[in-house]
């Protein structure tokens, strides 16, 4: 009698092969293409799988051979019982598809299924067996790491697609003219971190990966990187066909833009949804993966085997959830690129009650085991303090706004209300900042902001120039859909009272949030200065009439627009993921022109942007988020968070059912605005280079061992040339005093003490000067009545350069014009005129180099 958890597994192993269009039998649709063992027939295979017996009494597991259209071995399909990991059969399989001449195995037990290329790689999970088309297709594809990993890829990569004969052209070969070439053919060359990103991806490939994942800096140009990836792998014979799959519509359009810009003379690249029919016919596919995730297309209408490489944009949203099935569907090599944090959450407990934080940090862990990374350890990373260091983004001017309600709703006490309703009884409620505008609405308050954000902003830097007041292009993250409306009511208001003949037609703000007809347009026409038509003051300007765009949860992560001068906390975000997306949506560069044919021309760059923070989000990342809690996994029921375009503040549990909105008549107005200086470091940033120094130095064991023997000078050699400046974390001396806000040059054997805790901290320039005048004191006793011109000319002898060149040029009047140090003071030094120098020169020299 036949087993029936073997009969079952072989039904699920005939369903899952019919359903790929493989035939048992002759048909209407053409020959039989899967070969039986020798011996054994269609209808005898319900006998037990193990032991079934052929015809000339060989006992042995029963093989599948799929067939190609000519006959030819293709695949060897090993069934093993629904019991037993069909994995232990790969040895097997192996032999058998040798002997058969066959590439391919799939490894089956009804319920999990492994697809196999046997001349390269791992076996890798699959949902649904490949068809008969798509096998035959991929057979044609060989992948050759060594090739991708040798393949030179430099700054002009892109360019030798777009423009082959560049190189000889004299306006690129003229280096004065480089940069105008470049701009009028609308070219771009890699910059340097994209290039390592791609080598850092190459030397992985080398070693036998075949995952990989990048975490980028919102503004570090992922889409460039990927069109780069895509070539090397295309070009380099690693691929045939590439997926890339995005999250949101804008996205989807964004990228199809780019690739056929970059790469459209050697690749064709389709939005799949518009090329049903024909996106075989491509070597690039585009698409969002709501589009595959839709009636389970991606499992109908493809097959595991169609595309050789699948590239995640903002991997950390794209393979959450269901998502996650349409990117393990595909075999192959698999990039994800994020501009998430990186593994701040460090601890881990299994157990115990859960939290928003938790639910992200699974998804975070999932991110790393996605891409074949150990958790926070990427293939490369880039991230906003490297970038403003090199000069490609730049870093936020925090303003820090509360009005007397947020204040109080900030504070431990929160905001109390007290409430009397219609039958006479008393109401006490006490609220908090998770409560704001879910259960108070007060409008005072929300024109209070409002107010702030017109009153403090940026202007558009042309528009200035030419006389006229145009509020920078600005981004508010409203509440919910009902509170986008309501600010965006507010802030028409305030600029049809400012500018009336401007904003007579209500389109100074504009609500832009999922509820709202064609918000994913409005979105792409506000990045390309469209929205609500185009300025007519200044007359002729190329930016948008509408200045604001109030939104909620969709213009995120992975939006484009650079021209961006503010952006607004209208709420509060628990999350450190949606924060630093928020946070990066300002950080690109922009260069603002004005062509003005009757003058000269106007053309002012980017230097800042305004990050406003209603709620002391900013305060709560910087002292309040605990990076390194241990923290636990969530039930298996716990909701994700709000997905894009959703109605909850960002980060936050489902909220409670709602009690009906209190409305306050209590009048609010802006109680606190302070103004970071720009270009501030937050902790969220610093956490980075935390996890820099606990894995590249604590956790290297050969620079730990040479610290440990005293063999600091070697230490510091081996630092210098494989810890600094390497592609991972760009870990160097700028960044680390930049860190711990010193003043001053550190050098590596310092920053190698303070790592390894022989020193608590940096010691400040002054601390550093006042360590060495006790030195000197001990040396040169300085009695009280020269003591204060002494130590003034002791420190600055030491740090002003100018001082030193005059004491040795012997040219003392300059003291009275030319330093730091007067003519005066000097005057009064007596004999340690020339006793500090000589000291300084004999002692404290490394000194004068702080």
């Amino acid at each position: 009698m036949a087993n029936s958890k073997e009969a079952k597994a072989r039904i699920k192993i005939n369903k899952l092969l019919e359903e790929s269009g493989w035939r048992f039998e002759d048909d209407k649709n053409g020959k039989a293409n899967i070969q039986l063992e020798a011996g054994v027939k269609f209808n005898e295979l319900d006998e037990d799988l193990e032991n079934a017996v052929t015809s000339d009494g060989r006992r042995g597991a029963i093989d599948f051979l799929l067939l190609d259209k000519d006959g030819r071995a293709l695949v060897v399909v090993e069934a093993k019982k629904e019991a037993i990991d069909p994995l232990s059969a790969k040895e097997q399989a192996r032999n058998y598809a040798r002997n058969a001449g066959a590439r391919f195995v799939i490894l089956s037990n009804g319920n999990i299924h492994y697809f196999w290329d046997t001349k390269h790689g791992n076996p890798d999970t699959i949902s649904r067996f490949p068809t008969q088309n798509s096998i035959t297709q991929y057979e044609k594809y060989t992948p050759n790491p060594a090739e991708l990993a040798r393949t030179e890829v430099n700054e002009n990569y892109i360019i030798s697609t777009q423009v082959p004969a560049f190189a000889t052209d004299p306006s690129f070969q003229d280096e004065s003219n480089r940069v105008e070439f470049l701009r009028t053919n609308n070219l771009k060359q890699l910059r340097p971190y994209q290039v390592q990103a791609i080598k850092a991806l190459q030397e992985s490939a080398n070693t036998g990966n075949q995952r990989f994942l990048f975490e980028m800096a919102t503004g570090t140009g992922k889409t460039l990187i990927s069109a780069a990836v895509i070539k090397l792998f295309l070009k380099s014979g690693n691929a045939k066909r590439i997926l890339f799959l995005v999250d949101r519509l804008e996205l989807e359009d964004q990228a199809q833009k780019a690739f056929v810009h970059y790469l459209g003379k050697d690749f064709r690249s389709v939005i799949y949804k518009e090329n049903r029919d024909s996106w075989a016919n491509a070597s690039i596919v585009v698409s969002t993966i709501q589009t595959f995730l839709a009636g389970d297309r991606y499992k109908k209408e493809f097959s595991p085997t169609d595309f050789e490489l699948v590239i995640s944009d903002e991997a950390h949203r794209s393979i959450g959830g269901n998502s996650r099935a349409v990117f393990e569907y595909f075999v192959g090599y698999k990039l994800g690129l994020t501009a998430t944090p990186k593994n701040y959450l460090r601890g881990f407990d299994a157990e115990g009650s859960d939290s928003q934080r938790e639910y992200e940090r699974r998804l975070l862990i999932d991110t790393y085991k996605t891409f074949g990374c150990e958790p926070g350890n990427p293939t490369f990373s880039y991230d906003l303090d490297q970038g403003s260091k090199d000069g490609y983004l730049i870093k936020p001017t925090l303003v820090d706004a509360r009005t007397n309600i947020t204040t109080e709703l900030l504070s431990e006490e929160g905001y109390a209300v007290h409430t009397l309703t219609e039958s006479g009884e008393t109401i006490d409620e006490t609220f908090n900042e998770r409560h704001y505008e879910r259960k108070i609405f007060n409008e005072e308050t929300n024109i209070a902001m409002c107010k702030a954000l017109i009153d403090n902003g940026i202007y558009d830097p042309v528009a200035k120039q030419l006389g006229v007041d145009l509020f920078g292009k600005t981004i508010v993250f409203a509440v919910s859909q009902k509170h986008a409306a309501r600010l965006t009511n507010i802030l028409n208001k305030i600029a049809f009272e400012k500018w009336p003949e401007q904003y007579s037609e209500s389109n100074f703000a504009m609500q832009v949030s999922s509820q709202v007809a064609s918000a994913q347009q409005m979105t792409i026409n506000f990045a390309n200065n469209r929205l609500g038509g185009q300025t007519n003051n200044p007359e002729g300007y190329d930016s948008s009439k509408t200045r604001v765009a109030v939104t909620v949860g969709m213009m995120t992560t992975g939006y484009d627009c650079q021209d961006l001068l503010n952006i607004a906390l209208m709420r509060p975000v628990f999350s450190p993921t949606d924060f630093v997306q928020i946070k990066g949506r300002g950080t690109r560069k922009w260069t603002f022109e004005y062509n003005d044919y009757e003058n000269d021309s106007i053309i002012e760059q980017k230097e800042k942007f305004k990050f406003f923070d209603f709620f002391a989000t900013c305060e709560y990342f910087e002292e309040d988020f605990n990076y390194d809690e241990k923290i636990k996994l969530p039930p298996i029921h716990v909701t994700p968070p709000t997905g894009p375009g959703g109605d909850g503040p960002i980060g936050n549990p489902p909220p409670e059912p709602p009690k009906g909105p209190i409305d306050l008549a209590t009048t609010d107005e802006l109680a606190t605005l302070s103004e970071t200086p720009e270009g501030v470091i937050m902790r969220i940033d610093r956490e980075g280079f935390k996890r820099a120094v606990e894995e590249d130095v604590l956790g290297n064991e050969k620079l730990k061992n040479m610290w440990q023997n005293g063999d600091t000078e070697e230490a510091e050699d081996f630092a210098k040339k494989e810890i600094f400046d390497r592609p991972k974390y760009f870990l160097n001396l700028d960044k680390i005093k930049k860190i711990f806000g010193v003043d001053r040059r550190i050098t590596v054997k310092e920053f190698l003490q303070v790592a390894f805790g022989d020193k608590e901290t940096f010691e400040m320039k002054d601390d550093l000067l006042e360590s060495e005048w006790e030195k000197f004191m001990e040396v040169n006793p300085v009695d009280q009545a020269h003591y204060a011109p002494v130590k003034m000319f002791f420190k600055a002898y030491v740090t002003d350069e100018k001082v030193r060149e005059i004491v040795t040029s012997r040219q003392i009047g300059r003291f009275s014009t030319e330093s730091s140090f007067h003519f005066d003071e000097y005057q009064q030094l007596n004999g340690y005129k020339t006793i500090v120098p000589q000291y300084v020169r004999d002692y404290a020299y490394h000194l004068t180099n702080l």
